[in-house]
């Protein structure tokens, strides 16, 4: 079985722009792993000729090749990264091929607020595709998938591996830095007991957005004012002089005591390693982010609302930003004692979303067989075993 999946590359591309890039190579990893798929090839929709050079590394020999340039269309193709043209997919189709849309993003969102607040977004026909392919965060918007594009809908696990964040680490310590959270102890800290904390949301959409963030840190700043040495709000600099954002700036005790800084855009590694000791995050129907599991790997306290991650991290119900500020005073207060079990606890977990580990493989395996009607036998190449 060959499997073509879709790319969007673009000049000064970084894997850590969003979590998509991320998650298709961590697609790829997982198709390596099945004995019955013989090819990968990623479907290149940009207009650069070659992939990040954080991702290159990982994708070793899988090419990336514009559609059209291919002599046959790979058996499955999935719409994952870039939008396919339309016309090459129902000529595929033509030939028996198969097209998935593994849809990332958050659909509901993605058809409502371009709409909305008249933006720009991407849309392709409904009825290009044989099945999508969600995660479980939006598995209650199966409905609307199912309506909207006329076919079946599955859901797949969620994939992640320390691979990307790996690399950012050594080229942080290259650079004599050190990622991961570190106690009072080893940074020498005396006195009330107080942390850095950051809010990473990209405040592109309502999906994830810093203001339940802020108030968090707000609130906990007004119940003990030296657990909060700073916030620091990531991706939101160009949003100081707007009127509602000014408005919540100025009610705060936070920003009057000249602790809240407003920053651009970093990665996630490098940030924290210079700025900052924990992170509070919020999030609205969209509770998978590759940014909790990071955090996780690094051992630093996440102060969160995802419902996928209640029992790691300090956990607070949908948008209650009391319990949120409680959680982050219990962070605050009892992380450098909990450090290690909390770091136990998490690693534990982030082995199971593994693209090699066995229950993965195999939920996407039965996927793909039932979708190209196939059994892994008749896929397999002679003399491999199934």
């Amino acid at each position: 079985m060959k499997i073509g999946i879709s790319v969007l590359t673009h000049a000064g591309q970084s894997i850590w722009e969003n979590g998509l890039g991320q998650n298709i190579f961590y697609f790829v990893q997982l198709l390596r792993e099945l004995p019955f798929v013989a090819d990968i090839v990623l479907l290149n929709c940009g207009d650069q000729q070659s992939l990040p050079p954080e991702a290159i590394a990982l994708a070793g020999d899988v090419p990336l090749v514009a559609p059209r340039d291919l002599p046959e269309p790979p058996d499955v193709i999935f719409e994952m990264g870039g939008g396919l043209d339309v016309e090459w997919l129902d000529y595929a189709r033509a030939q028996g091929k198969k097209v998935v849309f593994f849809c990332c993003g958050q659909p509901y969102v993605g058809l409502v607020e371009p709409s909305v607040f008249q933006r720009s977004g991407y849309f392709s026909r409904a009825n290009r595709c044989d099945e999508i392919w969600i995660l479980g965060k939006d598995r209650t918007l199966m409905p609307m998938l199912r309506t909207l594009h006329r076919c079946p809908v599955y859901e797949v696990p969620f994939l992640w591996d320390s691979t990307f964040i790996e690399q950012r680490i050594q080229a942080i310590e290259q650079a004599g830095l050190r990622f991961g959270y570190e106690s009072r102890s080893t940074r020498g800290e005396t006195g009330p007991r107080g942390l850095r904390f950051a809010v990473f949301e990209p405040n592109i959409s309502v999906v994830k957005c810093c203001v339940i963030p802020m108030l968090i840190g707000e609130a906990a700043f007004r119940a003990d004012q030296h657990a909060v040495r700073g916030l620091h709000v990531l991706n939101s600099v160009h949003m100081r002089e707007h009127a509602s954002f000014s408005f919540l700036l100025n009610s705060m005790d936070l920003s009057r005591a000249e602790r809240v800084r407003l920053d651009g855009r970093h990665d996630f590694a490098g940030f924290m390693s210079q700025n900052a000791d924990a992170l509070i995050a919020h999030q609205w129907q969209n509770d998978q982010n590759i940014l909790y599991l990071d955090a996780l790997y690094g051992g630093y306290p996440l102060i969160h609302n995802s419902p996928w991650l209640s029992s790691l991290g300090y956990f607070y119900p949908e948008s209650d930003i009391e319990a949120g500020a409680v959680q982050l005073l219990r962070a605050v207060q009892r992380h450098d004692t909990e450090h290690k079990y909390y770091t136990q606890r998490a690693r534990s977990f982030l082995v199971s979303l593994a693209p090699r580990a066995t229950a993965n493989c195999s939920v996407y395996a039965r996927r793909l067989l039932a979708l190209t009607g196939k059994n892994a036998r008749s896929c397999v190449a002679p003399g491999v075993v199934a």
